[in-house]
């Protein structure tokens, strides 16, 4: 697959790509006022989407060059690059609007991962499809386009997809992951590939997991915050620069977490108290913390608002305050920070616009998000047609996701 010239530089790790890191919140009031900003904002119309329906959204998932959503019907559908079946649709062909994801499972989450996507069904079973870490037992090479089992049957609260590595919480708040473990960011010990889910080490309940490109993130039960996997640029957050092998390392700094968000070299979080944090590199402005120097250990986030959750990518993160605003930080090279521009920011900006959302997630570099009203607005990198606003246009604040063929 030949990236686009102007992409930024990639990981080039068996496929390459950009951890998918969903972020679903309890409903915010609703701001029935449409977004304005920059640039003149897309309506489904606008895009030229088919005259059907338009959806209603519960969640959206962005990742690498595609995105994926579960709607109140629990139906999931995708869009954008599908060379390796991601959209789930039967089809390797690439969709600018949501194709509806095939074998009529009814879904209560989806996480969009590099080149693949898992979600939860609404009886609790872990579904994944595309090419990766699928979960089912076959070779690493297989490629699914329509959604399979993960293998064990075990009952799942939640899945999230990683860069090559997945992991989930059962209903009996265990977690497990699958898929790539070089670095041990499978948490069992093991630096081999695992075709099916494996146990955490260490016996702790989870309430939250979140996979990055090479380590892997939990809050536990009780609010302590663990990682495990590489940690080169401190994103573990236990003070040092090593690596842990299948050990999760307690975040320092006694804070009690309730969320948190894995990128691909840094780590981002939210304590009970509603404040954001972030650790590890810091080149492009990732922490958010008004300067560019890698963290080891909990650094604030600059200002004095209070979130629900952050979503962390790779070389720029996003978080959704209390009021359900969306705000974002780093790099912003392709419009991923939703600013209006391509200037990029050390500090927390608000995404353009007067959207209220209840939910918000960040891909490799293009992020969406959910109102209370069930709408779906993206923006960023629409190479692929990833944004679904039936364009391949690169959009600097947000656009409405289009109605389906």
């Amino acid at each position: 697959m030949a990236a686009p010239a102007s992409s930024l530089l990639r990981l080039t790790l068996v496929p390459v790509g950009a951890a998918a890191l969903v972020l679903s919140l309890g409903g915010c009031a609703e701001d029935a006022t449409a977004p304005t900003g920059p640039e003149t904002l897309q309506t489904p119309a606008a895009a030229g989407a088919a005259a059907t329906a338009p959806l209603v959204f519960r969640m959206v998932s962005a990742g690498d060059s595609h995105t994926c959503g579960v709607t109140t019907d629990n139906r999931a559908w995708c869009w954008g690059h599908n060379f390796s079946g991601q959209l789930g649709d039967g089809t390797t062909t690439d969709h600018i609007r949501p194709a509806l994801v095939a074998g009529g499972l009814d879904f209560r989450n989806v996480s969009v991962g590099s080149t693949y996507t898992c979600g939860v069904t609404m009886d609790d079973l872990a579904y994944c499809w595309g090419y990766g870490p699928i979960g089912d037992g076959t070779p690493f090479a297989t490629h699914r386009r329509e959604p399979v089992a993960v293998a064990g049957g075990r009952r799942f609260g939640t899945v999230r997809a990683g860069l090559n590595h997945a992991c989930g919480i059962t209903t009996a708040r265990k977690a497990y992951c699958w898929g790539d473990s070089e670095f041990g960011q499978i948490g069992n010990a093991s630096r081999q590939f695992q075709l099916t889910p494996a146990a955490v080490s260490g016996n702790r309940t989870w309430r939250w997991i979140n996979p990055g490109g090479l380590h892997t993130c939990g809050v536990t039960t009780d609010s302590q915050a663990f990682c495990w996997g590489r940690n080169n640029e401190g994103q573990l957050g236990g003070g040092t620069t090593r690596s842990s092998i299948g050990t999760p390392v307690l975040v320092s700094g006694g804070l009690a977490f309730k969320n948190i968000s894995a990128g691909h070299f840094h780590t981002c979080a939210v304590t009970t108290a509603d404040r954001a944090y972030c650790w590890g590199s810091n080149s492009s402005g990732t922490l958010g913390d008004g300067g560019q120097s890698t963290r080891s250990q909990p650094r604030p986030v600059a200002g004095t608002r209070r979130y629900h959750n952050t979503s962390a990518s790779q070389f720029y993160s996003c978080a959704l305050t209390l009021a359900g605003k969306g705000e974002c930080w780093g790099s912003n090279p392709r419009g991923e920070l939703g600013n209006g521009t391509t200037t990029s920011t050390t500090t927390p900006g608000l995404v353009a616009g007067s959207l209220t959302l209840a939910q918000l997630s960040a891909g490799y570099s293009h992020a969406c998000g959910v109102t209370a009203a069930g709408q779906a607005w993206c923006w960023g990198d629409n190479f692929y047609g990833e944004l679904g606003d039936g364009t391949k246009t690169q959009r600097l604040a947000p656009v409405l996701v289009a109605s389906p063929m």
